[in-house]
């Protein structure tokens, strides 16, 4: 494709986000994780994340987010933290809680953890529990005291969905009990495992609007000091979102078998071979590999994108989720209404209208059949 801004040099990846495990006690229907993670191959070792750690700060990352699966089944992770906090990360701890002891967490506040952002799936036990195909509510309950007893930041965040958005206002006030000082109402995006539940984890235009009213109020009315942030799901808005800020722009992410990504998701990106880090350096990998060049500056943009004035400030919206809607990454966004593939979006969500109301209590399995996060369902979508 000829005409387009050639990509610039970009600056350094700010934001490093290291995935250590894809395994996980929990089974989340709206998992993020690849969905053939049983596929991946073997995890790094800890000689081999602290070389990634070292590559990275070298390059000028300063942002440490330590996630999964579940970060704490690594047995190293207090080595990885005091390696990261040594080389001056700022060091977040991404987990479900699960594992996280009173012996751990002394540890990890020794190595220089800085902060522990812990997930929920909802305000009561029968739903969380629900959600994950697990009972761990109370555990998690308990490991937020522990959050606020060693002066950690409360920082909670829950995947808002149709099954749960309802209950925002009993989240914001489990959130406020806890002692929360900051809380992610980050509804679903619809990738990973997201996507094979979409038909039943899509909200209601309605839902949406009333969880946002809650928030206002919440907002305004709230007991103690509470930051609350309300991420509006990218289908029920006309432009797409500045997706990591533009692929290969401030975001880099290390996959538990060193695959090096732009984002997250886009390992699912075709035509694209993304480097590993056991075979390239992360300079290579960062300024040089055509994987990371690939969708930078805008060369790549097809029209409408091409010629709109928002091309710079959107970047043409999430490439991963016009991979899934259209099945071409290069394609808009079908989130912009200026897009000729923004039907897609509007059928997804007119569909979610027509769907029964979603009840309080959990759901029958045969009432809706969600596709649980586990090995044995990896495999069985990817055989």
């Amino acid at each position: 494709m000829s005409g387009g801004a050639p990509p610039a040099r970009p600056g350094p990846p700010l934001w490093l986000l290291l995935e250590l495990t894809y395994r996980c006690p929990l089974h989340c229907v709206f998992c993020y994780n690849p969905t053939d993670f049983a596929r991946s191959g073997p995890e790094l070792d800890t000689p081999q994340w602290l070389e990634v750690l070292r590559q990275a700060r070298a390059l000028g990352a300063v942002q440490l987010g330590l996630s999964g699966g579940e970060p704490l089944l690594r047995d190293d992770l207090e080595t990885l933290v005091a390696q990261a906090h040594r080389l001056g990360y700022y060091v977040n701890l991404i987990t479900s809680g699960v594992g996280l002891t009173e012996p751990r967490i002394r540890a990890l506040k020794q190595a220089g953890l800085d902060h522990i952002q812990l997930s929920f799936q909802d305000s009561t036990r029968q739903m969380n529990d629900f959600l994950s195909s697990t009972r761990t509510f109370e555990l998690k309950s308990r490991v937020a005291a522990l959050i606020k007893q060693h002066e950690y930041p409360m920082v909670l965040n829950v995947v808002l969905h149709r099954l749960n958005i309802d209950h925002v206002g009993e989240i914001l006030e489990m959130a406020e009990r806890m002692g929360a000082d900051y809380v992610e109402l980050a509804n679903t995006q619809f990738y990973g495992w997201a996507w094979h539940n979409r038909q039943h984890l899509m909200p209601t235009r309605a839902q949406v609007e009333r969880a946002e009213e809650v928030t206002r109020r919440h907002r305004e009315r709230a007991a103690r000091p509470m930051r609350i942030f309300f991420v509006v799901p990218d289908y029920f808005e006309r432009r797409p979102k500045a997706c990591m800020n533009g692929l290969g722009s401030i975001f880099l992410t290390v996959t538990p078998d060193g695959i090096a990504l732009p984002c997250h998701a886009a390992r699912m990106l075709p035509g694209l071979e993304f480097p590993n880090v056991t075979s390239a350096s992360l300079e290579h990998i960062w300024f040089d590999s055509a994987a990371f060049n690939h969708f930078r500056g805008d060369a790549w943009m097809k029209e409408p994108c091409r010629s709109c004035p928002e091309r710079a400030r959107d970047f043409g919206g999430c490439r991963c989720q016009a991979f899934l809607l259209t099945g071409d990454a290069a394609n808009a966004d079908p989130v912009c209404d200026l897009s000729p593939h923004h039907r897609l979006v509007t059928e997804a969500v007119a569909r979610a209208e027509r769907l029964p109301a979603a009840e309080r209590p959990p759901p029958a399995a045969a009432e809706i059949p969600l596709i649980f996060r586990s090995p044995a369902n990896s495999s069985k979508l990817f055989p």
